[in-house]
């Protein structure tokens, strides 16, 4: 799965970790000083129209940007002399790239966030004192997002593209290896459908958590300073009082509960789902025997294979049932952690209406990527029942005397 695509995947991705953390303490150790000598912006800031500057275009910012791609940079070079596959191109500079997408959509969220508390609290103003805000105030926000959200949203399209074509090279890559060794597979039942069904599967899917992972941790970079910021102006939370940083804290310790709440209920899931596999399997199997042989899938036998297949829906059905009791529950109770610890801090009058929809969003924002396994829990029972049957299928090669208890042989 992993090593048809990436070049030497544990090593790969362990050297990605540690220079993350290598680059970070640079960063925090001596890259400021860097910065007169080697960054493209020196003292002035893009602008757009009448002398806005946004927050993620002043020269600090773009300096950040520049160490940031140059590392990545860096890190794909150094991997195209350590070893290069044929995939090298998609498997370590479109993951590259993904990481950085990743990284300014962030930045993009955070100006967003700061520019919803400015334009809430025109709207404050406008509604509590009539005529101080005119219609040019009002329309030249609007502007300012536009010239933003336009090219970006150009941008979402070609990245979603990219990405499209990322999965497939990832399936391509597994198809080719799979098929390389077809002699030594063609026997497992169901190799067919492991080769063409889950091979795009697991590509899809492995894209989708991992771009969400990074996203989760690129938003926890950049909104949790200023989440802690803005928590200096809660005055107090219900029962506990004043704590610095209560929101941080409190959107921690509620993803967390969530987090465990969930995968103490839905831990029987995978099993179901592999299970589902198994029986599905067994009813195909007969009805493709059926197809060319007149003594085979005859209606009894077929109703039995498709009892099996009922029943294992349902018994998935059911523990989904009181799953998705739990996970909406939660969910929709998360919804009123800040308003509830806002409380106080409302009723006293302290803070605007901007300031109200800044703390919103950008404990939202924190409490989802602190929930990352919570949302996307469904989507990973499903990751691990495909990984369960590929990793039973690749267990095949080079075994020319199967394992009987290989699970694969009972599909």
């Amino acid at each position: 799965m992993f090593e048809s695509f990436f070049p030497r995947p544990k090593r790969f991705f362990l050297s990605a970790t540690a220079w993350f953390f290598v680059t970070l303490l640079a960063w925090y150790g001596f890259a400021d000083e860097l910065a007169p000598r080697f960054s493209l912006l020196q003292g002035e800031a893009i602008e757009l129209a009448e002398g806005e500057r946004p927050p993620f275009l002043t020269p600090e910012k773009i300096w950040v940007y520049q160490y940031i791609v140059l590392a990545t940079i860096l890190f794909c070079i150094a991997w195209f002399f350590i070893e290069r596959n044929r995939w090298f191109g998609w498997a370590v500079a479109g993951s590259a790239g993904i990481m950085l997408w990743s990284y300014f959509s962030v930045q993009i969220d955070v100006w967003l966030n700061n520019w919803y508390g400015e334009f809430y609290d025109l709207i404050q103003v406008a509604l509590t004192e009539p005529g101080t805000v005119t219609l040019e105030d009002y329309y030249g926000q609007l502007l300012t997002v536009s010239y933003i959200l336009v090219p970006y949203v150009v941008l979402i399209a070609v990245f979603r593209y990219l990405v499209s074509h990322y999965v497939f090279r990832w399936r391509t890559a597994m198809n080719d290896y799979y098929m390389s060794h077809w002699d030594e597979l063609r026997d497992v039942e169901g190799a067919s459908q492991r080769i063409q069904e889950d091979t795009m599967r697991f590509a899809a899917i492995m894209e989708g958590l991992g771009a969400a992972f990074i996203s989760s941790i690129m938003t926890l970079i950049a909104f949790m300073p200023l989440l802690w910021a803005l928590s200096q102006q809660v005055t107090e939370l219900p029962l506990v009082g004043q704590v610095d940083g209560s929101l941080v804290f409190l959107a921690l310790i509620s993803s967390l509960f969530g987090t465990v709440l969930l995968a103490l209920v839905g831990y029987r899931l995978p099993g179901l789902e592999f299970n589902n596999q198994k029986v599905e399997a067994a009813y195909r199997k007969e009805l493709v025997y059926g197809e060319d042989n007149a003594t085979r899938a005859k209606p009894p036998e077929i109703a039995s294979l498709f009892s099996d297949v009922r029943h294992n829906y349902f018994r998935l059905y059911f523990n989904y049932l009181y799953f998705n009791v739990f996970r909406y529950a939660y969910l929709q109770g998360a919804n009123f952690v800040p308003l509830v610890a806002l409380g106080p801090t409302i009723v006293a009058g302290v803070i605007t209406f901007g300031v109200f929809q800044q703390i919103m969003n950008a404990f939202n924002r924190v409490e989802n990527s602190f929930q990352f396994l919570v949302n996307s829990w469904t989507t990973i029972v499903e990751l691990m029942s495909i990984y369960k049957r590929l990793k039973a299928f690749e267990s095949r090669i080079g075994n020319k005397d199967p394992d009987p208890s290989d699970p694969l042989l009972e599909l």
